[in-house]
């Protein structure tokens, strides 16, 4: 059982909402986020990188998440956001390149996080961790969302289509980089109910981006608890925003490799190298997208080719050991180019499919790139089931949420 209840968000009226909206805090630097925010005091990364208002030097410092609650409750005094007169789900809808996804906004229990029935497939950093922690905390406010997926269930599914099909927008916009963004309050108690017990009947949500946030949200849960050890369980601080989506809906894109040399090869020995665990071959198509698991395609020298892994290099049955990313390390990366730990090596870089396989081509040269084939939600879902972890860089979810459409105020 699963726990998706309503609550009364912070967001912008509609007539600021494009203003508002940004992309989300951790997609850019501090330089990238002064010039996404310039001239716009209305910006919400005001809110989420205050940075921008303190200084580069100052971005972990108390200074700056001070100045976030500033921020926040400056913008709600200018009428910039406003407070939900009631709790509501609100269905979210993005569209990128004809592809739509839609979700439900509501709050997910920190208990039901901390007891796994919120499943997770990736580490988090700590020093990630203790930004969201002291932000969040500062403003006691979720500022951005957590990204959860769950298997389809049709009670959900047919509410959120009656719901869309009678009643209008709040948001429906455009963003800068293309993606359309449409929201729907949901104000029904009756359709509420019937969302709220739709979840009920769902056995696990998976996080599928946003570790940080959720981890982030618990330990500030905690902190509250401390404060208040009458708590109910009740409080807002028990739970924390998320955008929930069924997993038919949602694209993750292929993550791939680019290592800077050939670990003192030549590219002849590298091939030779190559061909003990892939069958390789001159790929039909430059640049060269894999068409199936287990396959993969290679810019080396400016051409490219396609590697197939071969049998007995994996064991097919291991949530983990059969991912593609997993293989390339074990077989490739590590003993071959020397790359023992992805997480830490300066010579590896990742490139998410967003930018293309013409700028992984681009970033080959002197070294060598690999195309990978997408991680599936199946492979997600037996990855967290398993309560295996992912390997780093496996997962690349398109579109982003948008940030400053909701905000969940845990105290006020």
């Amino acid at each position: 059982m699963a726990t998706i209840r309503p609550f009364a968000a912070i967001r912008p009226p509609q007539k600021y909402v494009e203003q508002v909206s940004c992309l989300p805090y951790d997609v850019m630097n501090h330089q990238e986020a002064c010039a996404m925010a310039a001239g716009n005091a209305a910006s919400y990364l005001h809110i989420c990188r205050a940075d921008i208002d303190t200084s580069e030097a100052e971005i972990h410092e108390p200074a700056t998440y001070a100045k976030s609650r500033q921020n926040l409750e400056d913008f709600l005094k200018r009428g910039i956001l406003m407070r939900e007169g009631k709790p509501c789900y609100y269905i979210y809808r993005q569209i990128m390149w004809g592809r739509v996804q839609t979700g439900i906004v509501g709050c997910a229990s920190v208990d039901e996080y901390l007891d796994g029935t919120i499943k997770k497939h990736e580490l988090t950093r700590k020093e990630k961790e203790l930004d969201r922690i002291n932000h969040f905390d500062a403003c006691s406010t979720q500022t951005e969302p957590v990204f959860l997926a769950y298997r389809k269930h049709e009670g959900i599914a047919a509410a959120v289509r009656e719901w869309i099909k009678f009643h209008k927008p709040e948001y429906d916009f455009t963003s800068e980089d293309g993606v359309t963004h449409i929201l729907w309050p949901v104000d029904d108690d009756a359709v509420i109910e019937a969302i709220r017990k739709g979840f009920e009947e769902v056995p696990a949500l998976y996080i599928a981006d946003g570790h940080h946030r959720t981890a982030s949200s618990a330990a500030v849960s905690a902190k509250r608890r401390a404060e208040h050890p009458d708590y109910t369980g009740q409080e807002e601080f028990n739970y924390l925003m998320a955008v929930t989506f069924c997993d038919e809906d949602l694209f993750i894109m292929d993550y791939n490799r680019v290592v800077l040399d050939l670990n003192g090869l030549d590219e002849s020995a590298f091939l030779a190298r190559v061909g003990e665990k892939f069958e390789v071959a001159p790929a039909a198509a430059a640049p060269y997208a894999p068409k199936a698991k287990h396959e993969f395609g290679m810019c080396l020298g400016g051409k490219w080719y396609t590697l197939t892994a071969k049998p007995g290099t994996f064991d097919a049955a291991h949530p983990i050991q059969s991912l593609d990313c997993s293989i390339l390390q074990a077989n490739l990366l590590d003993p071959v180019l020397g790359i023992t730990d992805p997480r830490t090596s300066p010579r590896i870089d990742f490139v998410g499919g967003i930018r293309g396989l013409h700028e992984l081509q681009e970033r080959a040269a002197g070294g060598v790139a690999f195309s990978l084939y997408p991680v599936t939600m199946a492979d997600l879902f037996h990855v967290a089931d398993s309560g295996e972890i992912m390997p780093p860089k496996s997962t690349w979810f398109e579109p982003k949420l948008r940030s400053g459409l909701f905000a969940h105020e845990i105290e006020r």
